[in-house]
């Protein structure tokens, strides 16, 4: 069932309604009750756009709308534990951390895009069929490590959580994995 449409411009409401009356309109809302998830907009939506627009300036109404889809979609995940508000916000604060994740990214293409393009007379499959001897060269972690910070645009915290291993880990095996690189690659420039 989609979610209701929200108002562009609803007037900054009194959000003192208690967590008990949160709780039981979001478990009506979870049984697909409109007039419930309604009250809980304008409940709260002054404070998330409020808090979105000093985070996410001009994006704020588009996050707040998606972030009440979300609310919307997911009513059953609310547990009670912690305020709605709170609930509410964090949805629109990791919404505003993946829009800034993806812009990065795209810029990153971007730029990648615009870069000059390599003088080295040998083709571009050449030059492909080298990074995989040198990831070959590398241990499955340090492969990884490399790929998704270099390869991918991970941050190192970003590919540490998707690999699984303490931060200060996915550090070592970035500057291992750099450095066992850097020499394969001076030893085949002296040959």
């Amino acid at each position: 069932m989609p979610a209701p449409p929200l108002p562009r411009s609803a007037p900054l409401r009194d959000t003192a309604g208690s967590s008990d009356e949160d709780e039981a309109l979001n478990q009506r809302v979870a049984a697909g009750d409109r007039a419930a998830f309604q009250l809980l907009v304008l409940r709260h939506e002054g404070r998330l756009r409020s808090f979105l627009a000093r985070v996410a300036g001009g994006d704020a109404d588009d996050l707040a709308q998606e972030a009440f889809v979300r609310a919307w979609q997911r009513a059953g995940d609310y547990r009670g534990e912690g305020s709605y508000a709170g609930w509410i916000i964090g949805i629109g604060w990791r919404l505003f951390l993946d829009q800034r994740r993806t812009a990065r990214r795209r810029e990153a293409l971007g730029a990648r895009d615009d870069a000059p393009t390599s003088t080295d007379p040998r083709g571009s499959a050449d030059a492909a069929i080298d990074a995989n001897r040198l990831l070959a060269g590398l241990s499955a972690q340090e492969r990884a490590a490399l790929t998704l910070c270099f390869g991918h645009g991970w941050s190192h915290g970003e590919a540490a959580a998707i690999m699984g291993v303490p931060l200060g880990t996915l550090k070592s095996l970035v500057l291992r994995g750099r450095a066992k690189a850097q020499k394969m690659i001076a030893e085949g420039a002296q040959r």
